[in-house]
C-alpha cells in the first residue's frame, strides 16, 4: 500500500445482453458477481487498440446494483 491506496487494481469486463461491445471498468479490489443483477451504469465510448486494431468498448465510471 501506498499513500493510502492497494497498487493492484482489478479490470472487470461486463457483457450486456443485446449489446456486442464490452463494458469495461477497474476496481482496487474483486467485484461480487453482476450475472442476472439489475445495474444502472454510466458509462462513455471509447476505442482500444488490440493487436494494431481499434476496438470500441465502453467505459464505465459508475455501477450501482438496482
Amino acid at each position: 500500500m501506498r499513500n493510502g491506496f492497494q497498487e493492484d487494481w482489478v479490470l472487470h469486463t461486463l457483457m450486456i445482453e443485446g449489446y456486442d461491445v464490452p463494458f469495461r471498468f477497474k476496481r482496487q479490489g474483486k467485484y461480487r458477481t453482476l450475472r442476472g443483477a439489475r445495474v444502472n451504469l454510466t458509462y462513455y465510448p471509447t476505442q482500444e487498440m488490440v493487436a494494431g486494431i481499434p476496438v470500441e468498448i465502453m467505459k464505465v465510471v459508475r455501477v450501482k446494483r438496482t
